[in-house]
């Protein structure tokens, strides 16, 4: 289970799937990007939306470990990494991946980070741009001479963010060019195990472009919905014998198959 942008292994969705596949007979191992959950100190590097290798890592840990049977789970820039990771591996990843899901998945990363910046949901960059700020001066005193709090100055969008911090300090060009390499969409087609993705047409900043929705409706292997009404991972309903939380519950019975 993978969280998304600023969160982490304690995020109230991350909690709720691990409660119901639990509940359900499952395992769950709930995973911290590099940086979060208290973690900024264990790597001298930024975390980002390219980094599937990681989601990889942890994967052919667990498999070495003797699980038998997985699957991928994420949340928003989660499920971008979950999704990414899926499509890289294709037909040749473990024999032991079963499945892959993801809620609201950013795998439009430019569409999604320009969507941000419109005035209805300023309220939302400003959330993440305060966080992200603070994390990277955190990082800049732990890792002294490796960072430069100087570049924060005069970043006004998510974009300037990744133009100016994350692209720089994680090898690309930019945030054309992060936004390009970084995006599970490049690769969506790909992927070769049973998947579910859930969208809300009412997502305040995830865009999911027609080239993309085309992709995904082309491979056989991906089940898409599409609710009205959803927002950004929220996707609240009466509680009805649960807690309502509808994505974490569609996905615990998406696994169950597997």
């Amino acid at each position: 289970m993978v969280h998304g942008l600023e969160g982490s292994s304690e995020s109230g969705y991350v909690i709720g799937i691990a409660q119901k596949g639990l509940a359900a007979g499952m395992n769950v191992v709930r995973v911290n990007q590099r940086n979060c959950g208290g973690t900024d100190h264990l790597a001298p590097t930024l975390y980002n939306s390219s980094l599937s290798g990681d989601i990889a890592s942890v994967a052919r840990h667990l498999v070495e470990g003797g699980v038998s049977r997985f699957a991928l789970v994420g949340f928003s820039m989660g499920g971008n990494l979950v999704l990414k990771t899926a499509g890289e591996w294709g037909r040749e990843g473990p024999r032991e991946f079963q499945a892959v899901a993801a809620v609201c998945p950013a795998m439009d990363l430019a569409a999604s980070a320009d969507a941000l910046h419109l005035p209805g949901n300023r309220l939302y960059e400003a959330y993440f741009m305060r966080k992200l700020r603070r994390r990277f001066r955190s990082k800049a005193k732990l890792f002294p001479g490796q960072f430069d709090p100087t570049r924060l100055r005069g970043l006004r969008s998510l974009r300037d963010f990744d133009d100016k911090i994350t692209a720089y300090y994680c090898g690309f060009e930019g945030a054309v060019d992060y936004y390009a390499r970084a995006a599970a969409s490049n690769v969506v087609d790909q992927i070769s195990v049973p998947g579910l993705i859930l969208h809300a047409a009412n997502d305040p900043f995830v865009r999911l472009i027609p080239e993309t929705r085309k992709k995904i409706a082309d491979n056989p292997n991906l089940t898409f919905v599409e609710e009205a009404d959803g927002g950004h991972c929220s996707f609240i309903a009466d509680a009805n014998g649960y807690d309502g939380r509808w994505a974490e519950q569609q996905v615990i019975e998406f696994l169950r198959q597997f």
